[in-house]
């Protein structure tokens, strides 16, 4: 049974290592849902926030494996109840004068704005868990979605934990 896995992998901050990683995936057939990659608060690190499907034994593969890269400082599973993610999206309804006012109603429950208005349509921007986002999108689904686009999930530890709780990064001398 597959289960949605949430990683935080902590990479230096050089080019080419985010091909690397996806390369690692491909190889082995393992299919990434949602990534996101940003910089981190040390400019020479980034945070890569992995969200996959897989069992429990392809999991573990899959950390070995990225440990083995050598731009790879940390990988930490987030568990679910334990960490906050969120995801932004934007969509791109369709809006008549008599449904307009109806989807800016559900933009309002959804604490969503709207960041662009047409003659014909209407642009909403909200952020938050994966699942509020695809409970908004199921209700803009009958005026018709123009386009949609989500950004990959981002995720922290809740409370005071951190993945370098406990460790300093050691930046690793390629040659």
């Amino acid at each position: 049974m597959n289960h949605r896995h949430t990683l935080s992998v902590l990479v230096e901050n050089k080019p080419g290592v985010l091909t690397r990683i996806a390369g690692m995936f491909a190889r082995r057939g393992y299919n990434i849902h949602s990534l996101a990659v940003g910089p981190t608060e040390d400019l020479r690190v980034s945070r890569l926030t992995l969200v996959v499907g897989t069992e429990a034994v392809q999991l573990e593969q899959i950390i070995k494996q990225l440990n083995k890269l050598v731009n790879v400082l940390k990988i930490v599973e987030l568990e679910e109840d334990q960490a906050i993610e969120r995801e932004m999206q934007l969509v791109k309804v369709n809006a008549d004068p008599v449904t307009r006012s109806q989807i800016i109603e559900i933009a309002e429950v959804f604490r969503a704005k709207i960041v662009d208005v047409d003659h014909d349509s209407i642009t909403v921007e909200v952020a938050g868990n994966p699942g509020k986002l695809e409970a908004m999108q199921q209700l803009l689904a009958p005026y018709g979605i123009r386009e949609l686009v989500r950004s990959g999930t981002i995720a922290l530890a809740r409370g005071t934990r951190s993945i370098t709780d406990g460790s300093k990064l050691r930046m690793r001398q390629v040659s």
